[in-house]
């Protein structure tokens, strides 16, 4: 699966989309992150009355300058009042308030920190809400066929990893972007004030990160989402071992399923050292520039020292602010790297958000409620891809309300996907089909659902209750009609002898019940909902013999005066239907009730002679 790669700019534009339902939060986080990074660069010259206190240097100022907004007026009034305090207290009560004050702006500093952490949590928490809610909607809401191409493993990591560097993307933007960018500009505004040549190795230094961070970050984005689609693998190869464990013990292939996962697994490591390896090495490599600078700035700034162009005291809140540079320049490329590969996670998420969903609903949909005449099949052609020969080749027949009607056939020969059309799982390419002379395609989809009740060849059941799963998506059903289906589909008796009785939770798609059991839950399941079209897909396959006939007779009791379509392997089980389609290669091949099949010697006969019918 190819995901075309969008520009940096667009994909930034998409995290702050997610952000939309927070804008308070977030306006509150970025003011307190520029009121730290104030705080924070207030706190470098804060120590320079400190130092010269402490050495004796503070120059008195005797007369009050006039107080404008520039950096030099500012310090000259720091220092005219700084110099009343020693005048009036002494020195010593001079470092004290000096010390209190440095302890009032870091106080501050870190306060204003705490605050813009306490802003970002509901953030980055209703992100992955929404973000989650967003992606299952969408993938529930997505065809059948989608997931044909598509790894459930891959789903779940789309859902899990993908999201969460996602969230940590946009918290690191939030972090790094409007705050250090503040201090490095104010750090770098205080150090041209004191000596403009001795800036110019700061620039030099965050230049020459910048491009090596840059290229490396460029590479880190391509790698992180080949990171992505080999977890996704993983992933559905973990769900399919799991879900496959049975077939994977009989046929002794635990070691065969070890070294499939072993190889993808390998290749992970692989991946990740080398996204680990480029991504560690901008912390030391920063480190180390910078401290090949400092050593230059220390000897350069100490013979400037030496010939009184700056004092010691601005020289040390030089290297100070020099290196409150550093750390935030380390932070923003640190920050610049989570954004690569939350780039990378992003465009996996709206690779899903931004699927068509093909199974499209009438802009104006007809409303309905109730079957009134019947369902018809007209010239019907289907393929689930294109190129691909046809699944359904011209099927024409008609249903009539209160009429069943039976689909035989070998495996592989359409009968589940003629089923499936009707209640849109898929679409159409060719043809039309009519439900009371209308199209399918201009009923609201989940009214036409509504008519129907599935029980599939397939049990699927949920990790629940036995009543939760007969009662689902169903609502105000009281516990004598669950009761009631329950003895239908002859699974009351056994639902009694399980320990909680209907309150009993069945475990992963129902392990805790034989195939037969789990069969009848979901033919229970379908009685409930009292549909007034029942679409059997091999509903007794799973079911013994002495199951299957008191299902068998429980059925012919559910389809008295009720449309059915019954699609059946057993032949047995569909002697009585009012009439019965024989379909190879996606073609009708013969049509007629079983007593006008069984004299044609024809595909039918030889079904039925397979059956020692």
């Amino acid at each position: 699966m190819l995901i075309p790669a969008g520009s940096n700019m667009q994909e930034i534009k998409k995290l702050w989309t997610y952000l939309k339902p927070y804008f308070g939060l977030v306006q509150l986080n970025i003011l307190s992150n520029v009121l730290m990074a104030f705080f924070t660069v207030v706190s470098i010259p804060a120590i320079i009355p400190f130092l010269r206190v402490l050495f004796n240097l503070q120059e008195k100022v005797t007369v009050k300058p006039e107080l404008s907004f520039s950096t030099s007026s500012i310090l000259d009034y720091l220092n005219y009042s700084f110099s009343q305090i020693i005048d009036r207290y002494g020195s010593s009560q001079a470092l004290i308030y000096a010390c209190l004050g440095i302890i009032l702006i870091f106080l501050l500093k870190n306060l204003f920190r705490y605050l813009s952490l306490f802003f970002l949590a509901p953030v980055r928490n209703g992100v992955v809400f929404d973000l989650r809610r967003s992606l299952f909607s969408k993938l529930i809401s997505l065809p059948l066929g989608f997931f044909t191409d598509e790894r459930k493993g891959d789903m779940l990591t789309r859902m899990s990893s993908d999201i969460s560097e996602v969230e940590f993307s946009i918290m690191s933007m939030l972090e790094s972007f409007f705050r250090e960018p503040i201090i490095i500009a104010g750090s770098i505004l205080f150090m041209f004030y004191v000596s403009p040549s001795l800036t110019l190795f700061v620039f030099a230094l965050i230049l020459f990160t910048g491009f090596i961070i840059g290229g490396i970050s460029r590479a880190l984005k391509k790698k992180s989402l080949q990171a992505q689609n080999l977890l996704g693998t993983l992933m559905s190869i973990v769900e399919e071992s799991l879900g496959g464990l049975r077939i994977i013990k009989a046929f002794n292939a635990e070691k065969f399923q070890e070294d499939r996962f072993n190889r993808e697994n390998n290749q992970y490591r692989r991946l990740m050292n080398r996204i680990l390896w480029r991504r560690d090495l901008a912390s030391p490599l920063s480190e180390f520039l910078g401290i090949v600078v400092v050593a230059v700035l220390m000897w350069y700034g100490s013979r400037q020292v030496f010939n009184q162009t700056i004092g010691p005291e601005t020289f040390i809140a030089f290297l100070f602010a020099f290196f409150n540079v550093i750390n935030p320049a380390k932070a923003f490329s640190t920050a610049y790297y989570n954004l690569q590969k939350g780039r990378a996670a992003l465009q996996r998420i709206e690779y899903i958000l931004q699927t068509d969903n093909t199974i499209v609903e009438n802009n104006h949909p007809r409303n309905i409620n109730r079957f009134n005449t019947s369902v018809r099949y007209d010239q019907v052609y289907f393929r689930y891809h294109d190129q691909q020969p046809w699944v359904l080749d011209d099927i024409s027949f008609t249903l009539n309300k209160g009429k069943t009607i039976a689909l035989v056939g070998s495996s592989g020969s359409g009968k589940s996907t003629l089923a499936d059309l009707l209640p849109r799982f898929y679409d159409i390419n060719a043809g039309e089909i009519y439900l009371d002379d209308i199209p399918l395609k201009e009923y609201s989809i989940r009214d036409l659902r509504s008519l129907l009740g599935i029980v599939s060849q397939e049990a699927i059941l949920f990790h629940d209750t036995i009543y939760n799963n007969i009662v689902f998506g169903k609502e105000g059903v009281t516990p004598e009609q669950v009761e009631q289906a329950a003895r239908m589909a002859n699974a009351h008796e056994f639902i009694m002898e399980t320990e909680h009785g209907y309150q009993t939770v069945i475990g992963d798609r129902g392990t805790k019940l034989s195939g037969g059991q789990r069969q009848r839950i979901t033919i229970a399941r379908a009685f409930l909902s009292d549909p007034q079209i029942l679409i059997f897909d091999e509903a007794t396959s799973a079911l013994d013999a002495e199951s299957e006939r008191l299902v068998q007779a429980a059925m012919e009791t559910l389809l008295e005066d009720r449309t059915a379509i019954i699609i059946a392997h057993r032949l047995s089980t569909i002697q009585h239907v009012d009439e019965i389609l024989v379909i190879k290669n996606g073609k009708i091949i013969e049509r007629g009730n079983h007593q006008a099949l069984s004299t044609q010697q024809g595909e039918y006969v030889k079904f039925m002679q397979l059956q020692a019918i």
